[in-house]
């Protein structure tokens, strides 16, 4: 028998605040789910609720609309722009795997379906209204940045302001950088003031359909620079190459999946974890120390099965830097590639390992450094992009880092640039490990002898004999660069089985005190 409460006629006010809210429900915009279809797009709604559990996301704002008023009907806006293109509320993320505390959310997402995701009047209201909320709360942000920029439809504002640089959006924005991960999400074009946000993010998810600009092509058109279209501006290739994108996506599942992956790291450790056979690690260095290797093989035979995440694999390729987890514990790594360049470590790796490190120490996450590099990279080319002020950055930041640093030498670590992967040098990090292939020196072993000995080198006319000398010095040098030797003059702590690396690191991290994680140098998150 049903209760009389449902059989009562619905009051008139509480029927029209149902209605309100059902023009935002994808099932009630079929064109506009259409239109993002086509676009092998989802709404903005259905990757809030593939992110968040719909049914405990707490949205703010849905009702408000444009502020067109004194253009278009009621109606018509409440058809057409619901929530003002901008759904922003608060929802647990990777929920049950972490507890409520750590699982709360603030997610804002443009909805490009809505004025072609434009930033309105009453969305920079609403968005303001969050940020101060995040800010105090110290929510993580999540923000699905898609559309235009500002809209110059906004008769109503007309009133109240005229240039609108007097916002509080952008500042109040990057002010959380530091205090919370913040997440930028791209799919499709995103330009101008919504690139602005996006920029300000620590990492940036993008999926291989998406333009980024700092100006569309409304703005370019209107600067007298030409006319181009959304898809010349900014696309993927550009922006993953250059460094602006940090992880590419296939689409919109993807960069969901991919924001969840990524926000896990900074929510704490997880009880559940696999790890690969150990041994492996034994054999993944080749015998030839002249031979190159995949250093990301390494880091997947470390880490928790399937827990690397890479952070800009096509932005300065001789550092690979990302996220892993050993034994269910989030770590930073930093790596150098001895695929390209030899490992040698250039301005934009240096730069790729800085961001690294300020996201780590921003929210107190143990760093990893893994090493195989001849040193910086040096020459005429090099020192045109700025290599002096760029590789410092290892030294300045690294140096400001509280959170437990854990150096390995895989195996070559020569010069300024392996002190730089070491926080500044090998006593610097809570310890300095090698494995058994490590080899050390001041600079390249060859090189070294080919400048100490130039002149006894030259004075043998014998070629030969010459030669003979050169390999007699090169292989003592060698001998004397040993981990095993090095170790035995305490420039490193240790040299371990590879197989034992893991544990290393957690002996490491359980040997921290407790409290020296939370002590932040960084007031923010450099956006490079």
């Amino acid at each position: 028998m049903k209760k009389e409460a449902e059989t009562k006629p619905m009051r008139p006010e509480l029927a029209e605040m149902i209605k309100r809210h059902s023009f935002g429900f994808d099932e009630n915009r079929p064109d506009a789910v259409e239109k993002q279809r086509q676009r092998n797009q989802r709404t903005a709604r259905a990757n809030v609720e593939d992110l968040c559990d719909a049914e405990s996301f707490m949205e703010y704002g849905a009702l408000a609309v444009a502020a067109q008023r004194g253009r278009r009907s009621q109606e018509d806006l409440t058809s057409k722009t619901p929530a003002d293109g901008l759904i922003a509320g608060i929802g647990p993320v990777n929920d049950p795997l972490f507890p409520e505390e750590k699982s709360r959310c603030m997610v804002m997402a443009y909805d490009y379906t809505v004025l072609a995701g434009t930033q309105g009047f009453f969305n920079h209201k609403k968005m303001d209204r969050m940020l101060k909320l995040a800010f105090e709360q110290s929510l993580p942000l999540v923000l699905f940045a898609g559309g235009g920029g500002g809209r110059p439809g906004d008769v109503d504002a007309i009133g109240v302001m005229t240039a609108g640089l007097d916002l509080s959006t952008f500042g109040e924005f990057a002010k959380l950088s530091g205090r919370v991960p913040l997440i930028g999400v791209v799919s499709g074009p995103c330009f101008a003031g919504n690139a602005a946000l996006l920029g300000c993010c620590d990492v940036i998810i993008a999926t291989k359909n998406s333009n980024i600009g700092m100006g569309g092509p409304v703005m370019i058109e209107g600067g007298g620079l030409g006319i181009f279209k959304p898809e010349e501006i900014g696309p993927i290739d550009v922006q993953s190459a250059n460094g602006v994108v940090d992880i590419e996506v296939a689409d919109d599942v993807d960069a969901v999946a991919t924001v969840k992956k990524y926000l896990s790291y900074f929510q704490g450790a997880t009880a559940k974890w696999e790890a690969a056979d150990q041994l492996r690690l034994r054999d993944l260095i080749p015998e030839n120390n002249k031979r190159a290797y995949n250093v990301r093989n390494v880091i997947k035979a470390l880490a928790d099965t399937d827990s690397f995440l890479e952070l800009r694999p096509k932005f300065g390729p001789g550092m690979v830097t990302g996220f892993l987890r050993i034994e269910g514990r989030p770590f930073g790594v930093i790596a150098n590639n001895c695929m390209h360049m030899a490992g040698a470590i250039e301005a934009e790796g240096a730069d790729k390992a800085v961001k690294l490190m300020q996201i780590c120490q921003a929210h107190g996450l143990p760093v990893l450094s893994l090493c195989d590099t001849p040193g910086f990279m040096v020459g005429p080319e090099i020192e045109k992009r700025a290599q002096v002020r760029h590789v410092c950055r290892m030294f300045v930041v690294g140096s400001h880092l509280t959170v437990p640093y854990f150096t390995v030498v895989l195996r070559r670590g020569y010069g300024l640039g392996v002190m730089a992967m070491a926080k500044g040098g090998f006593h610097e990090s809570f310890f300095t490990t090698s494995w058994p292939t490590g080899e050390f020196g001041a600079m390249g072993i060859e090189g070294a002898i080919k400048a100490g000995f130039k002149k006894e080198l030259a004075a043998i006319e014998d070629e030969k004999e010459r030669e003979k000398l050169y390999e007699h010095l090169v292989g003592e040098l060698y001998k004397r660069g040993k981990a095993v030797n090095i170790a035995s003059y305490l420039e490193i702590d240790a040299v371990i089985d590879p197989a034992d690396t893991r544990k290393w690191i957690m002996r490491g991290l359980k040997s921290v005190p407790a409290g020296k994680a939370k002590e932040p140098c960084h007031a923010f998150v450099d956006p490079w």
